[in-house]
This record gives C-alpha cells, sequence and structure tokens, in this order.
C-alpha cells in the first residue's frame, strides 16, 4: 500500500474534562494519521479551548448541536484521507491501533473495514460507589471507535443516520453487514472506552428505545433483500 492517507474525526460535545486526551491518543500514534478533524456539535463549555490549544495539529469545525452522527458526518465531508478513523471525544487509542489496521489492510487488498477489542475502564475521578458493574474488561470492539475504513466502503455503507440519539453505529454496521463487505477483528486492544458519570448510554437512557428500532429496521431490510432474491430466482427459472 503506497503512502495511505488516514482522517481522524473526532465529535466533541462538552468533553472539555476529556477531550485532550483523545487528541493525545491520536498523535501518539506509531503511524501517524493524516489529519485530525475535531468538529465541535455546538458545547456549551470549554471544549473549544481544549481543542485550538493544539494548534495545527488539530482541525476545529463548529457546528450546532445535532449530535453524534451529524459530527461524523460533518467530519466525513470535510476528511480527504482514503481511510476514515472515528475517536470519542473520551476515549483513547493504544499507540499501535492504526499500525496493526493497516497492516491488515496491507496483507488483504479486498479488506474494507478493521476492527479490534476494547478495554473498559472506570475514569479516575468516578466515586467508586457510582462504578458500574463491568461484565467483561475487554471485549471485542464492533465499536465506531476501533473502527478503520476505506473511504469508499464507508461511502459505499452511507452516512450516520442521524434520527438516532443513541445506536447509529449499530444500524451503519447492521448495513455494512448486509452489504457482505470484508472485515477483520483483531486480537489486539486498541482502545480503551471511559466509563465516567456522562456516557451516553446513562444520559441516552431515554433514548434506548432506538435499539429496539434499529434492530427492527435491519430485519425488514433483511426480509425485503430476502424476497426480491427469490422474486428474481423464480423468474429467471420460469
Amino acid at each position: 500500500m503506497t503512502c495511505p492517507t488516514i482522517s481522524v474525526i473526532i465529535p466533541v460535545h462538552n468533553r472539555e474534562q476529556y477531550v485532550a486526551e483523545a487528541i493525545h491518543s491520536v498523535l501518539a500514534q506509531t503511524h501517524p494519521a493524516t489529519e485530525i478533524w475535531a468538529i465541535d456539535d455546538g458545547s456549551t463549555d470549554n471544549s473549544a479551548a481544549a481543542i485550538q490549544a493544539f494548534g495545527n495539529a488539530v482541525r476545529y469545525y463548529r457546528q450546532p448541536n445535532g449530535g453524534a452522527a451529524a459530527a461524523r458526518n460533518q467530519g466525513v465531508e470535510l476528511a480527504t484521507g482514503d481511510f476514515l478513523a472515528f475517536l470519542d471525544s473520551d476515549d483513547r487509542w493504544l499507540p499501535h491501533k492504526l499500525a496493526l489496521q493497516l497492516a491488515e489492510f496491507e496483507k488483504n487488498p479486498d479488506l474494507a473495514m478493521a476492527f479490534g477489542h476494547v478495554r473498559q475502564f472506570c475514569s479516575p475521578e468516578l466515586p467508586p460507589d457510582q462504578h458500574p458493574r463491568i461484565t467483561a474488561e475487554v471485549m471485542a470492539g464492533y465499536h465506531v471507535g476501533t473502527l478503520l475504513v476505506r473511504r469508499s466502503a464507508f461511502q459505499q455503507v452511507g452516512s450516520f443516520e442521524t434520527q438516532w440519539r443513541v445506536g447509529e453505529f449499530v444500524s451503519w454496521q447492521a448495513k455494512a453487514t448486509d452489504l457482505g463487505l470484508p472485515l477483520v477483528m483483531l486480537p489486539d486492544v486498541v482502545m480503551e472506552r471511559r466509563l465516567h458519570a456522562t456516557n451516553m448510554g446513562r444520559t441516552e437512557r431515554s433514548s434506548a428505545n432506538d435499539y429496539l428500532q434499529i434492530v427492527r429496521a435491519a430485519l425488514e431490510r433483511r426480509r425485503a433483500q430476502a424476497d426480491a432474491t427469490t422474486t428474481t430466482q423464480v423468474e429467471e427459472s420460469s
């Protein structure tokens, strides 16, 4: 692979406490990213100052609050890389994340996307009595933060759906699966997911029904595809 370019997109909404650590983890990659886009999704705290302290190392874009999906989509529009990677502003990558994944693309030119394992950790400021029960500290990370995807493959699947407050990546990945895009899950831990008081899973509990709707939509899409395939087979055999 000749000098692949990688765009990293970090959606940010009121994460002044964590965003610098997330950015540092991208800058510390053994295979450096070509560009880093921090998309400020209408933050009302000092996130902008925390981002802009990095100077030209990070490209800053501000938009009205529209949710993480809208921020990631804006980042994709601005990005120029052959590959796209995403990191939530409260999480962090391990230094070898991009290098390990690019090695897989070099071995397999047909590969569309690569994932890796996730390690969860409780943020230091979280009181012990608020620590969530971690059922699995390390797990296979079918998570937007572990993804490295060819731009062409991302475009084939389409943008993240902005109607979901949570679960937009679950929906995107379901569409990628339906398309049969080849992927690999690395055995290595490539991302650390921070557990803290304002995780989306906690603050957006009222949107938990999104997951159910996403699953239903995926099942309906697959039924429609199966029906279309059956109809085609019948027409061809008649």
